[in-house]
């Protein structure tokens, strides 16, 4: 499991919502990249047949990613197919998969 926090210095932050800053879905798929690319390598063309964001992250907050490979049909083959989850404080902010193509 890996750590991020997103500071309120981000550029994705203003606009981003004026009033009550919350850190865009693409940058915490950002971090899960960072994660995925952390445990397993340097990725290409990649796919994200699924994502749910279930609650917001603010700026400030610590996140945890957690990652999982699935299993690839061929014994010999990488992995090419992940699963994450996104926390904060136990709480699930994101879920979904990601599959290198």
């Amino acid at each position: 499991m890996s750590g991020f926090v997103i500071g309120d210095d981000h550029p994705a932050l203003p606009g981003h919502f004026p009033g009550r800053p919350i850190v865009p879905g693409v940058v915490i798929l950002d971090r899960v990249l960072d994660a995925i690319e952390a445990a397993h390598g340097p990725l290409g063309a990649l796919r994200l047949p699924q994502v749910k964001f279930l609650r917001p992250l603010l700026p400030g907050q610590a996140a945890q990613v957690a990652i999982e490979a699935v299993a690839s049909p061929r014994p010999d083959a990488p992995a090419s197919r992940w699963r994450f989850r996104v926390e904060h404080d136990g709480q699930l902010l994101a879920s979904g998969e990601v599959v290198a193509q």
